[in-house]
């Protein structure tokens, strides 16, 4: 049977002649065949003729796990942000325990920001995707990281500063017993019968009580002064003296120093007194203020004492 098709050059219906097509359809056969076992057997001699197909596909393979790394890489540094916040947090609350203000988000966010660059590290998207991610997010936590170191190193200074400070505060109790009835502010005094503030405290307590330094610093007044008695007053820096008076006996002299728990002197009876007792008077920047304010109540002289032989 003849068969025939449509010729568009002669605009007539032509017989189609298999011998070609033959050729044709074989010649397609061998060649598919020859690429084949070329491919074959390249692979078997280890790309001899550079086509890649196997480094192409081990490159695949190698990406893929790259991938999978730096998503490992980038939970992990997920996790250390959220630790890194904590650090902020806890970091603030030191700065309040040594009197030093909050790092607010503004000043925390000028501190490490920065533009989040990229660079293009010759890879496939996905990988150059992800380890832009990961180079911007260590570059963060590393300025965030010493942001915080910045403001340890300013808390653990201010609370050195504190630290001497607070050993210059008068807050120990200056000696053993009970207050008097009378105590810091207006009153009718006992002897002159008079209204007239009372500029300190008194402590009722046997004569010859030990008296102690409420703080440290330096003796600028001691022995008998009018109505005081027997007193000592001691100058301990930033703003703060106190003053010890009616005592029998004082065991300082002036310009001496004194530590937080020295026996000063003892407890008396001595000048415009009604009975034995320790007047004591603190004062900030001259002004006479409520000693009371002052005292930590938590310890005693004895335990402080005895605290202190074992710290020096």
């Amino acid at each position: 049977m003849k068969l025939y098709y449509f010729s568009p050059k002669t605009l007539t219906f032509r017989e189609l002649r298999w011998g070609k097509t033959r050729l044709t359809v074989s010649g397609f056969i061998l060649g598919a065949a020859f690429l084949w076992l070329t491919i074959e057997m390249n692979q078997l001699n280890g790309d001899a003729l550079g086509l890649g197909i196997a480094r192409t596909a081990a490159l695949l393979n190698e990406n893929r796990a790259l991938k999978e790394q730096l998503r490992v890489v980038a939970g992990r540094i997920d996790v250390l942000e959220q630790r890194i916040e904590r650090i902020h947090e806890e970091g603030n609350d030191l700065r309040l325990l040594v009197d030093l203000p909050k790092i607010d988000e503004d000043t925390r966010k000028a501190g490490i920001g920065g533009v989040e660059d990229r660079i293009d590290f010759t890879t496939s998207p996905g990988v150059n995707e992800l380890l832009n991610h990961l180079r911007n997010t260590v570059e963060k936590a590393d300025r965030e990281l010493q942001l915080q170191l910045k403001s340890y190193t300013e808390a653990v200074k201010q609370y050195d500063v504190n630290k001497v400070r607070y050993s210059h505060t008068p807050s120990l109790r200056p000696m053993k017993g009970f207050y008097a009835r009378e105590k810091f502010g207006m009153r009718l005094h006992p002897i002159l019968d008079i209204y007239r503030k009372h500029e300190g405290i008194d402590i009722a307590n046997d004569v010859g009580t030990p008296v102690y330094a409420s703080a440290n610093g330096k003796v600028e007044l001691s022995g008998r002064h009018g109505g005081y008695g027997i007193m000592a007053q001691i100058n301990h820096g930033y703003g703060f003296k106190s003053l010890y008076a009616h005592m029998s006996k004082v065991l300082v002299r002036d310009g001496q120093e004194v530590k937080r728990g020295e026996v000063i002197g003892r407890s008396g009876n001595t000048g415009l007194s009604s009975g034995p007792h320790l007047h004591y008077e603190v004062r900030l920047n001259g002004i006479a203020q409520n000693p009371s304010d002052y005292f930590f109540d938590d310890v005693s002289q004895e335990e402080y004492r005895a605290q202190k032989r074992i710290l020096d």
